[in-house]
């Protein structure tokens, strides 16, 4: 069996368990999350901070259903840290205590620098290498890393939480703007140096506000992971969400299980990004978890992938590639690589989204692995559900949509005018639609053949020293971009 990691987050609203299964060096899976709003912090912030026992027998009895969890599905490692509840909390050593004794499970307390960091960590790797600050609204603190040149600069840590500001302004007659002039005082603290155009936004919060844009804006595809809008166009709308009072919040798109907190968090979110003159936002499904992963998981490799690595494409390849192996698909990388030279040059194609169509060609027989009928269909979903670490949402989708459309190289109109919003402009498409199909075609019928190209006269010559009689069948249902033609000059 493959190794599984589990890790227990322990926050001052939420707990959750993650279990991660390493599938080859750098190819890993979610496979497995359970959480429990156990509100370990309620009442605490207006009490000096101390643990309440309703808060502590909740955390208890969702721990230990966490630790039935991690025995079932037999993980190797456990990780379990607590952040700012139990390190604000006078008698978290002995709730500390306790659970070691009852459950065996060892608690690390964290500072809020060091659950940036983790923050940071997993956006770098899981999300984007642009420079951007990443800001984790938790329920007791908002945890920032500030990122430039691939590179952690600084982190740092602000006492504003969803459920500090929940009890100390919300809950009895609501004084949001007080709670403003709060977070601005806390905002003080915050270096000069935290300034930045994009940020990343981590969290339940954060989540929320992205899934409620979503659902509110017809965008079309369902995946938080990665979504990126500019501020400017919702600060209204997440402004209204703030003012509203909580009976309305379901004319929102709000799942009710974010009531208590949303408007909290969305405040903090708001009057954060307006200082550190933030424009666009890029919402991440990765933090704190992810980031204590991979501290272990990449600790061989300086806490980086390697540049040439996804960890979602390597685990989709791990899982459902063809026993064909790896020459096999640096040959059709260089394939399709030289075909997009040729075209490109020839047809003055704009902009070519090489790394899409390499990816696209890599992947092009995962489907095959759950059946040959309609294979191209199972790798289109395959790829939409699992590339999410390090891809873009257009990336995502170019890459699905290429996998969708098999050798015949015509696009599924239904699924173009879905995606249409976030895919290249349809000359565009079309061309690498093409170049997709025609490169999958040869490598099905080449046999192991040597291939070259060649163009001239308005014509693509593919070059074989073996027999490529089914090729030529085939060429003959590819829609082409343009006008040209297409022979195959092999050993008969």
């Amino acid at each position: 069996m493959h190794k599984r990691t589990a890790i227990i987050d322990i926050g001052s609203n939420s707990a959750r368990l993650v279990i991660y299964e390493q599938s080859s060096r750098y190819g890993f899976r979610l496979i497995c999350e359970q959480k429990s709003k156990v509100r370990i912090g309620e009442g605490a912030y207006n009490n000096g901070g101390l643990l309440h026992p309703v808060g502590i027998k909740r955390a208890y009895n969702t721990l230990s259903s966490f630790k039935q969890t991690i025995e079932n599905y037999k993980a190797h490692r456990v990780s379990c840290v607590a952040t700012s509840a139990l390190r604000d909390a006078p008698n978290s050593k002995d709730f500390i205590q306790l659970i070691k004794d009852k459950l065996k499970l060892d608690i690390k307390v964290i500072d809020g620098k060091k659950e940036a960091y983790y923050g940071g960590i997993a956006a770098l790797n899981l999300l984007t290498k642009k420079d951007m600050i990443t800001v984790d609204i938790g329920g007791g603190s908002s945890d920032m890393t500030l990122i430039r040149n691939g590179k952690i600069e600084d982190t740092h840590s602000l006492n504003l939480g969803t459920v500090r500001l929940k009890e100390l302004f919300f809950d009895n007659n609501e004084k949001i703007e007080e709670a403003k002039e709060f977070i601005k005082q806390e905002l003080l603290n915050l270096p000069k140096s935290f300034k930045q155009e994009t940020v990343v936004a981590i969290g339940g919060s954060a989540r929320t506000i992205a899934n409620t844009i979503i659902q509110t804006s017809n965008y079309p595809l369902n995946k938080l992971h990665g979504f990126k809008y500019e501020l400017n166009k919702y600060e209204g709308f997440l402004s209204s969400i703030v003012s509203s009072n909580m009976d309305n919040l379901d004319s929102f798109e709000i799942s009710p299980d974010r009531y208590d907190t949303i408007r909290e968090g969305i405040l903090i979110f708001l009057e954060i990004a307006k200082h550190i003159e933030a424009k666009n936002v890029i919402t991440s499904g990765v933090g704190v978890r992810e980031g204590v992963f991979l501290t272990h998981f990449l600790k061989s490799s300086n806490l980086k992938f390697p540049n040439n690595i996804n960890p979602s494409m390597q685990n989709i390849l791990d899982r459902f590639n063809s026993p064909m192996g790896a020459k096999l698909a640096g040959q059709k990388r260089q394939a399709i690589k030289r075909l997009a030279e040729i075209f490109s040059s020839h047809f003055g194609i704009k902009k070519i989204f090489l790394q899409e169509l390499q990816n696209a060609i890599t992947m092009s027989e995962i489907g095959k692995n759950l059946t040959i009928y309609k294979a191209h269909k199972h790798s289109f979903y395959i790829a939409l559900e699992e590339l999410n670490y390090g891809f873009t949402h257009k990336q995502i989708i170019l890459t699905a949509l290429l996998l969708r459309v098999g050798k015949k190289a015509k696009i599924k109109q239904s699924v173009y005018k879905k995606f249409k919003s976030i895919l290249p402009s349809k000359n565009i498409l079309k061309w690498h639609v093409f170049l997709y199909s025609i490169t999958l075609s040869i490598f099905e019928f080449s046999n192991d053949a040597k291939i070259g190209f060649e163009f001239t006269d308005l014509t693509l010559f593919i070059i074989s020293d073996k027999p490529l009689y089914l090729l030529r069948e085939v060429l003959k249902d590819i829609e082409k971009p343009a006008d040209f033609k297409i022979e195959v000059i092999d050993s008969k």
